[in-house]
């Protein structure tokens, strides 16, 4: 009988689906000289020692894009489980559709604003990638 392979630290990532009021999808793209540089991802981050998902949200959606939420305004959605070579992410999906101040690209390569639809044509890491599908089906 083979011995189970060491477990894996689990690392929690708290990521938001921007929504406009023309039902368009916020996507990011990660900056050169990061770890999977280059891919398309949902805006987020990860989740710090005692905050809840909802605080990590409107703390990076403050530091990376310049724009004020509030828990009320995050909607828990769906979530992602996948195992990279040395660590499991698990990542709730928040819907959000109000927000106060300007999208602005503090921290990304670009940014864009894609129908749910046409989501699937940007390049997204393993763990982004199958929330596409609950956007399109949901939105």
């Amino acid at each position: 009988m083979t011995s189970p392979a060491p477990a894996k630290p689990i690392l929690l990532v708290a990521a938001a689906a921007l929504i406009d009021g023309d039902g368009r999808v916020l996507i990011c793209q990660r900056p050169q000289g990061k770890q999977l540089a280059g891919l398309w991802e949902f805006p987020g981050g990860k989740v710090e020692a005692g905050e809840t998902p909802e605080a990590c949200l409107i703390r990076e959606l403050d530091e990376e894009l310049g724009i004020s939420v509030t828990e009320a305004c995050l909607a828990p959605f769906v979530f992602a489980s996948h195992g990279y070579d040395s660590f499991h992410l698990l990542m709730p999906l928040y819907l959000c559709r109000r927000w106060d101040g300007f999208v602005t690209a503090r921290e990304h390569e670009a940014l864009a604003w894609v129908k749910p639809q046409k989501l699937a044509d940007y390049p997204m890491p393993p763990a982004d990638a199958p929330l596409v599908a609950f956007l399109r089906d949901f939105i």
